[in-house]
């Protein structure tokens, strides 16, 4: 047996990786929350791909190094946090100038005020504080979780499937992988704006590949997990805690806002064919071949 994973490592991990979850997707379906436990089921589920990742490198008796520690150069970390700022600020620009969702929640920046002792500031100079404090200071505990996925996302899996494939092919795969691993939270439980199932899981699993392919092309880049771990934190800062609770409901809002409305996931397309141009500047995947046992 040790022998057959051993020689199928994105099997090995694949496999690892959803019988973990599905404790967790019972867990969290059991209750109907996502935040159920005191968010402990969505931590652990975020975490199984990770754990995954070490098991098999462990079954491959490969080094974790392999996995893509090094920091890289800050510049793309940097442009990292970015990106997904700057993809979630267009698509929230977007949705607020047509009146899909307005601009802003009046309760909510008056709540973020009283949380943050900014009680006798105006708003329009809560909105950016807000912005600028959770944006920085707010990427630790979401990078926390983040981390759990990216390690086996993007430090284990766009190593081994570049191997196999093309930079184009591997992350749409991963990205398509990426997706259907989120499908059981979303159809079961609350992982969701509320809209029509085929709907939501439409506009999702289009962000999910568009964003992945951005996520592989910077690992590829950087040749560093770090890069992957502040893009994924930065998109659920940005899109999950500032954006979305900063726009206000105007009915229609969401069909068009968040991860499961129309207008994130084609910006963030729009973003993945931008940086799927610049492949060519991708000279090799970020590691050399490890025959089983090697590392």
């Amino acid at each position: 047996m040790k022998r057959f994973l051993a020689g199928h490592p994105i099997l090995t991990f694949l496999v690892i990786t959803f019988a973990l979850s599905s404790v967790f997707y019972f867990l969290i379906i059991h209750t109907g929350k996502l935040g159920s436990g005191f968010g402990l089921y969505h931590a652990g589920l975020m975490w199984c791909p990770g754990i995954s990742a070490l098991l098999t490198c462990r079954i491959l008796n490969r080094k974790i190094s392999t996995l893509g520690w090094s920091w890289g150069k800050t510049k793309y970390q940097l442009k990292a946090w970015l990106v997904p700022a700057l993809y979630g600020f267009i698509a929230y620009l977007i949705i607020w100038a047509f009146g899909w969702g307005g601009f802003y929640d009046k309760d909510f920046v008056r709540q973020a005020a009283g949380s943050f002792g900014w009680d006798p500031l105006p708003d329009w100079l809560v909105i950016p504080l807000f912005v600028i404090v959770r944006g920085i200071f707010g990427m630790v505990g979401v990078a926390a979780k983040a981390l759990g996925e990216e390690i086996g996302w993007r430090g284990f899996l766009v190593p081994e499937m570049s191997r196999h494939m093309n930079f184009t092919q591997t992350s749409l795969v991963i990205g398509l992988i990426w997706a259907v691993w989120h499908f059981p939270v979303l159809l079961f439980a609350d992982y969701n704006s509320g809209t029509p199932a085929w709907y939501a899981l439409s506009c999702f699993t289009v962000m999910v590949i568009s964003v992945s392919l951005i996520f592989s092309w910077f690992r590829v880049k950087s040749n560093s997990l770090w890069t992957a771990v502040i893009l994924h934190a930065s998109h659920n800062l940005f899109i999950q805690s500032i954006f979305s609770p900063l726009t206000r409901d105007t009915g229609i809002t969401k069909y068009f806002g968040g991860e499961f409305g129309l207008i994130v996931p084609l910006v963030a397309l729009c973003f993945a064919i931008y940086f799927w141009s610049r492949r060519a500047e991708l000279h090799a995947p970020p590691l050399k071949p490890l025959a089983a046992g090697e590392g």
